[in-house]
């Protein structure tokens, strides 16, 4: 994990952990004890159980070396370790209200993890770059394809520490 890789929250990492020891641990030896079974049955050409399986295979390995890469890559940041509050960083769960005083709750998180139906965005998304570092009060503009769009923050909280 290095200091200068793309962040993420150790829950997202956990997930990534998950997924890869699911796929490395259950789901790969499932897929090759199928195309063990189905290789000894003859014909392979026309042999849809290892057909389908060396594919499923191949799909598996290449999410396996993924994720492998991503977590080799990306920087483990805890929201709970936030010194400054006031201001938006990595991690913060920010409240914003437009022109018409709709409001939204966002959570910064890693690009990994980002789940907007969950209110959950991406570092990289348009909406955090123009939140970074902003206070309470301050109005940031977000370029949208719709058009440019003024968001006020309302409120910025941090997860509280263990």
């Amino acid at each position: 994990m290095k200091p200068e890789g793309p962040p993420i929250t150790p829950a997202g990492f956990a997930a990534l952990r998950a997924r890869y020891d699911h796929l490395l641990g259950k789901e790969r030896p499932e897929i090759v004890e199928i195309v063990s079974w189905a290789a000894g049955n003859g014909d392979r050409s026309e042999n849809g159980d290892y057909l389908y399986g060396r594919k499923r295979m191949r799909e598996i390995d290449r999410e396996l070396g993924y994720l492998a890469r991503r977590m080799k890559k990306v920087r483990v940041i805890d929201p709970s370790r936030q010194v400054e509050r006031g201001k938006v960083f990595f991690g913060a769960t920010v409240e914003l209200a437009d022109e018409d005083d709709e409001r939204m709750v966002v959570t910064l998180v890693g690009d990994d993890e980002q789940d907007a139906s969950q209110g959950r965005i991406g570092w990289s998304a348009p909406l955090t770059k123009a939140l970074r570092g902003a206070a309470i009060g301050d109005l940031r503009t977000v370029r949208l394809p719709s058009g440019a769009k003024e968001w006020e923050v309302m409120t910025i909280t941090y997860p509280e520490q263990d």
